[in-house]
């Protein structure tokens, strides 16, 4: 199996990140693969929506850390950069209802890239994190502007303090659009979303670009403005010094 798992049924694909050993980290394949997925689909008339989910007991730990034997730190981390401005573009750019079901915790991009989801289904087990500050970075997948929208003065909590929401406090303030039992979610989610598979594709097609019109060209831009502060902070003390502290904490579990 890989690092994705990809998968249509009458008329429902699903992408499930598998790297349940590590927390379904998104690394550089799961990029390349998840990107390639949306594009692929798009122009695929036996998809009539796109199923996000993880494997194990995590959505999506994030971003993975893990650096490999590099000689060129600066090109490794523009790379990285580059790919996660496509990774972002590519939910923007989605033209079919795209849903989350989050089955466990969601941090980092896992997180952010939520807002840019159509529905977010959660397990009551879930929880949210986007610890930027607290590694020296910045808010990514267009989360500086979608965030705030979404959450108001609660959306501080996740990118300025680094701090944890739970699936019903995501739920109160309209990040996620329902919560479920833990030892239910498979088989509720599953039922609602075959059902939302019968929907018209081409009216559900329209719809989306009805509402993503006001707001597409402004998302690519705000991607492209947190890449490039993302970029800067790539290579920044604060950055180093945060992994560092990350990889002693982990070699010592």
């Amino acid at each position: 199996m890989g690092v994705i798992e990809v998968k249509v049924d009458n008329g429902v694909q699903t992408i499930k990140f598998n790297r349940p050993e590590k927390k379904n980290a998104i690394n550089r394949e799961i990029y390349e693969g998840l990107i390639s997925t949306l594009e692929q689909s798009a122009d695929d008339d036996r998809v009539v929506l796109t199923v996000l989910t993880g494997s194990g007991d995590y959505y999506s730990s994030g971003n993975d850390f893990s650096l490999p034997q590099i000689t060129d730190m600066k090109a490794f981390f523009k790379d990285s950069t580059d790919i996660v401005g496509k990774f972002v573009a590519a939910f923007i750019d989605y033209p079919k209802l795209l849903i989350a079901v989050v089955n466990g915790p969601a941090l980092g991009i896992a997180a952010t890239t939520l807002a840019l989801c159509d529905v977010v289904y959660a397990s009551d087990k879930a929880w949210f994190q986007t610890p930027f500050t607290q590694l020296g970075l910045v808010p990514e997948g267009c989360s500086s502007v979608t965030f705030p929208h979404i959450m108001g003065s609660k959306a501080s909590r996740l990118l300025y303090l680094n701090e944890k929401m739970t699936a019903d406090e995501a739920l109160a303030c309209g990040f996620v659009t329902q919560v479920f039992p833990d030892a239910q979610i498979e088989a509720q989610t599953s039922a609602k979303i075959r059902e939302h598979a019968k929907l018209p594709l081409q009216s559900l097609m329209l719809s989306k670009q009805l509402v993503r019109k006001w707001n597409k060209q402004h998302l690519h831009e705000v991607n492209r403005t947190e890449c490039q502060a993302l970029a800067q902070r790539f290579v920044s003390e604060d950055f180093f010094n945060a992994l560092l502290s990350f990889k002693e904490r982990k070699s010592k579990l």
